[in-house]
């Protein structure tokens, strides 16, 4: 099996790429889809360095080597491990891309995508497929999603941008959600707080069940469709846009929660 130590600006082109798993604490992350051969781009790069292994199978792995997947969301070690590097591989790839406290761009992908961060912000840019992000504090934002996206944050943001998604899932605890959506026909969106606000946008024409619930927090709702209900402990806000193909639910304990209508 191909192994490189980088512990200095370099780039390195491989063979047939099958599946991608990244690993940095800190620094700058780019994963892009490509068409062309699959390529590994580090630009910048602290004292540690970083291990890279291409099995044969496919398999390429980028990653500080006592930093594991399954441990990321609570490894915190002392010192300098800042990195910048880039990753190129094919759309059908699927990825894994796992960091501390670095910036991240994935975009482009068709396959399954799985990212997780401590601290460090996500950006989702034309990703399709299955979806999973899981963060601590940091924030995630989807650009152009397709296909399903499952979300779970201590106090991380999600923003999803013109996304038409098949299925959206949203818990965070003190996290702000904001959805700007397009539906697909049978759609299911889910998203959940315990004391995070929650903002969807859907457009005039939305064919949709809606249904928002919080106990404390306020409810508001640009359709008149929707209707208020109220009883000791819950309110809700729920009806029919349209047709009701999709079906969209929103709920917060503390947290406001609002459905607002895309502009024509």
């Amino acid at each position: 099996m191909p192994r490189w130590t980088i512990d200095r600006p370099d780039q390195l082109k491989f063979g047939k790429v099958t599946a991608l798993s990244v690993r940095i604490v800190a620094g700058r992350l780019a994963v892009l889809a490509s068409e062309g051969p699959p390529t590994l781009e580090v630009t910048e790069i602290g004292p540690t360095p970083l291990i890279v292994d291409h099995d044969e199978d496919g398999t390429l792995t980028v990653a500080y080597q006592d930093l594991t997947w399954d441990g990321i969301l609570g490894w915190l070690r002392p010192g300098s491990r800042s990195t910048t590097l880039t990753l190129t591989v094919p759309k059908d790839c699927p990825v894994q891309a796992g960091v501390i406290s670095a910036d991240a761009v994935v975009a482009g992908f068709e396959n399954r995508t799985n990212v997780r961060s401590v601290s460090g912000e996500i950006v989702l840019d034309g990703v399709s497929g299955d979806i999973h992000a899981d963060t601590v504090s940091g924030s995630v934002e989807s650009r152009g999603l397709t296909g399903d996206l499952a979300f779970k944050s201590v106090s991380g943001e999600l923003t999803v941008a013109d996304g038409v998604p098949h299925r959206l899932r949203g818990n965070t605890v003190s996290g702000r959600i904001t959805a700007d959506l397009s539906l697909a026909p049978t759609a299911h969106v889910t998203l959940n707080s315990v004391s995070g606000s929650i903002v969807v946008r859907l457009p005039h024409s939305a064919d949709a069940d809606v249904t928002l619930r919080s106990t404390a927090g306020s409810l508001d709702s640009a359709f008149p469709e929707l209707t208020k209900n109220g009883s000791p402990g819950s309110k809700t806000v729920s009806g029919r846009l349209g047709g009701g193909m999709a079906s969209v639910s929103a709920t917060s304990v503390s947290g406001d929660v609002t459905v607002l209508k895309k502009e024509i």
